[in-house]
């Protein structure tokens, strides 16, 4: 005879455990401490199993038939209900150790020895800030193109394109990794090309041609710091990155070989980049050297010598000499390329002395060296030229 709820809430423990029995192996166990469990006694490849449907009255007999009927539908398609119970189990559990930043965290860890300190911060910023609070706690495999077009959205909503198109290749590179480690099957960020407002890319302000024998003129006239002075001196010798000039470090100059040797972990790529220096690149170094050659660094900071120069030294220093919006730091690689570019120096080897991205990983293994004989010969032609449209009656000692 099935149960009914009266018979269920009138049953008293015993002093062992026993069963009251409903429709088709499902019964109630009554414990000796009074608690009671849904039980689905069946045969599965010849054995006797138990399937676990809860307790009452936190399952009710309405809800345990429910169950027992769906077992019984798996147990007919020749599916065992309890490895069907284990499985959907271990499935939420992969869900819930597999969530959006629970991945994105084990990209980054898996990805930072390929950045700067700096970026991989800045990474991990961008995606507490903006991502995760709407997506971290997400099953990454159930996330969709348009839930990550929604936080795309509030943060394009903002202004910030550019972020916005930072982020949905972070969160496209998070997906990656998911697929290639099993943990998701496709890549939604692969649909949302072309949904983003494309931001308008702001080039870094450089000096032209004809503008440079104004700023030579107005650099040996600046009355600043002299490491300032030298510092942009030599940034115009070599046109290497600001934040390359403002860590280098003493060991790394090889006076005797007349080349600085920048190692990969400082260099944006993480490849090794040698800078062949001109006559007069030495001679900006060894007037440095009398100020800060007893320094770790060719540029410390004014205000902690153990740091490196300040990133808006440099900027301000030509914002001093009127050059605020009209050129950087960063744009004397510009205007180098340009005019190496316009004398025909070969583009391979003014791309290979900008450090650009080498795509190809193994040949950027060995091409630090590339070039080197046409690299040294463009840096002392260029090094003659800023000393040709230096403005002679200007100079000074």
């Amino acid at each position: 005879m099935p149960l009914s709820d009266t018979a269920i809430r009138k049953a008293k423990p015993k002093a062992k455990p026993y069963k009251l029995a409903d429709t088709g192996g499902l019964y109630l166990l009554v414990q000796p401490s009074g608690s009671k469990w849904w039980r689905y006694k069946y045969r599965f490849a010849g054995k006797e199993k138990l399937l676990a449907l809860g307790s009452y009255p936190e399952t009710s007999l309405m809800e345990a038939r429910e169950q027992h009927l769906q077992a019984r539908k798996l147990l007919a398609a020749g599916n065992d209900p309890g490895e069907a119970k284990r499985s959907a189990k271990q499935l939420v559990s992969l869900k819930a150790e597999n969530t959006f930043e629970s991945i994105a965290r084990e990209w980054h860890e898996q990805s930072k020895n390929q950045w700067s300190k700096t970026y991989a911060d800045d990474v991990t910023k961008r995606l507490e800030n903006h991502i995760f609070p709407r997506l971290g706690h997400r099953p990454l495999a159930e996330i969709t193109t348009l839930d990550v077009l929604d936080v795309l959205r509030v943060i394009e909503a903002s202004g910030a394109l550019d972020m916005a198109q930072r982020l949905m290749q972070v969160c496209g590179q998070v997906f990656r990794y998911a697929i290639t480690t099993a943990r998701a099957e496709r890549n939604p960020v692969t649909d949302l090309r072309g949904a983003l407002k494309t931001p308008v890319r702001k080039h870094h302000a450089y000096l032209k041609a004809e503008e440079l024998p104004e700023y030579l003129q107005k650099l040996e006239a600046y009355d600043g710091g002299v490491e300032t002075k030298l510092a942009l001196k030599f940034l115009l010798l070599t046109f290497v990155r600001t934040v390359e000039l403002r860590g280098a470090e003493w060991p790394e100059i090889n006076f005797d070989k007349a080349e600085w040797r920048i190692p990969a972990e400082r260099m944006k790529m993480k490849d090794l980049h040698i800078v062949p220096l001109s006559a007069q690149a030495v001679a900006v170094l060894k007037e440095l050297k009398k100020h800060t050659g007893n320094r770790k660094h060719l540029f410390p900071n004014q205000h902690n010598p153990v740091k490196v120069m300040s990133e808006n030294t440099i900027l301000f220093a030509l914002y001093r000499m009127g050059y605020h919006s009209k050129a950087t730091g960063h744009g004397f690689r510009a205007t180098a390329s340009t005019i190496l570019n316009e004398h025909g120096f070969n583009s391979d080897v003014i791309e290979r002395q900008l450090a650009h991205v080498e795509r190809n990983k193994v040949r950027a293994a060995y091409n630090h060296a590339e070039y080197m004989p046409e690299r040294r010969k463009m840096m002392h032609w260029w090094a003659d030229y800023i000393d040709g449209v230096t403005p002679k009656t200007k100079r000074r000692g």
